[in-house]
């Protein structure tokens, strides 16, 4: 860790104004993407809590927000990121982080909605311990933005300065009263140009999930399944004979970031995709409730590993965690918490660990 700045020392220090509908928010702040509950996914795509935050100024509409004169039908949230990549890693140190997305939701009251949204993310600048200084100036952040060719390296130059990710995903929303329904679809892309979700050259790949929250029976309140697949990668051809496939995508991958889509050697977006080992097939499945104030949360998971094109391998894992809290007033209000997880399979052997945690939440004295 940096320990100038300390980000490896705290997973939260912020502080965050809201102007009318726009969002400021500068410090080290967990970030999520999806339409599943946040600790009960397997994770998203671009962004999860796999990775330790980064530190970052954020400006943009967070939430979604009515668009005006159409009675809240039409929503709409954005916003632009820069973050800095403290980890130093042997690779490139000091590396830089852009991120920008928009989105849209239709629906507004109605029992159904459907939203939409595109983030655009990438690495960029710092120093590399083979190319030295990558550029960090004006110039470079501007060829950042629009995804454009630039850089001191060849691969750079002909494709886009930077380590780039597309990631898409389409939520559909049913509701009641005491419940609601998520189906959501997730994708990623590092080619150009960008198409839309079943347009990509991988249609294949993606994250598929089914999110259910109810408040009307208390033991089971929120279940999540989702199924993972990213051994396509617009097949097992870059170029091959004189003609070019456009294949052997190597998602987080990346020739000069070769560290990939990762921050302190963690992987900032699906936890079961690495740089090394990105072609993966996963199902999972979690479930969270309250039995007589005993909250639990139960998650599974199995997965395929295949490495990538240019290393395969075939290992499989099997997870499983379950995780108890209980507040205990008598006790001076503390939260009593025990988890306990297991591997087993070819990737990992079998392992075993468990986590026990005392916790005391709100005000510690009002004045």
């Amino acid at each position: 860790a940096d320990k100038s700045i300390g980000t490896g020392y705290f997973s939260q220090l912020y502080a965050h104004l809201r102007l009318y509908i726009f969002d400021i928010t500068v410090g080290i702040k967990p970030r999520y993407w999806g339409c599943a509950e946040e600790g009960l996914t397997s994770g998203s795509l671009l962004f999860s809590n796999n990775a330790h935050p980064i530190p970052m100024v954020s400006v943009g509409i967070d939430r979604w927000t009515a668009f005006p004169g159409l009675f809240g039908f039409l929503e709409v949230k954005g916003g632009f990121t820069h973050g800095w990549l403290h980890d130093n890693n042997p690779y490139v140190s000091h590396t830089l982080l852009h991120h920008k997305y928009a989105g849209a939701r239709i629906g507004g009251r109605l029992p159904v909605n459907i939203s939409y949204e595109f983030h655009h993310a990438a690495q960029w600048g710092g120093t590399s311990a083979t190319l030295g200084d990558l550029g960090s100036g004006w110039s470079d952040f501007t060829r950042i933005v629009r995804a454009k060719q630039g850089g001191v390296s060849r691969n750079e130059q002909l494709n886009a300065e930077g380590n780039h990710i597309g990631w898409q995903q389409l939520c559909l929303t049913a509701k009641g009263k005491l419940w609601h329904i998520n189906l959501y679809w997730q994708v990623m892309q590092e080619d150009s140009p960008i198409r839309f979700m079943w347009r990509t050259m991988s249609p294949a790949d993606g994250l598929w999930g089914i999110y259910v929250h109810q408040d009307a029976w208390r033991f089971i309140s929120s279940l999540t399944m989702e199924y993972l697949h990213t051994a396509d990668q617009s097949g097992p051809w870059h170029d091959k004979d004189g003609f070019t496939y456009g294949g052997r995508d190597g998602y987080y991958d990346n020739s000069v970031y070769r560290q990939g889509w990762t921050y302190f050697s963690r992987t900032i977006g699906h936890p079961a995709l690495t740089p090394t080992n990105n072609r993966v097939q996963s199902c999972y499945i979690g479930l969270r409730g309250d039995i007589y104030g005993f909250l639990y949360t139960v998650a599974a998971q199995h997965t395929h590993n295949r490495g990538n094109y240019v290393t395969p391998i075939d290992t499989r894992n099997t997870s499983m965690m379950i995780e108890v809290n209980k507040h205990v007033d008598k006790a001076w209000g503390l939260d009593f918490g025990l988890s306990l997880g297991v591997d087993w399979g070819t990737q990992y052997g079998t392992q075993f660990g468990a986590l026990i945690t005392i916790r005391k939440q709100g005000l510690i004295k009002s004045f």
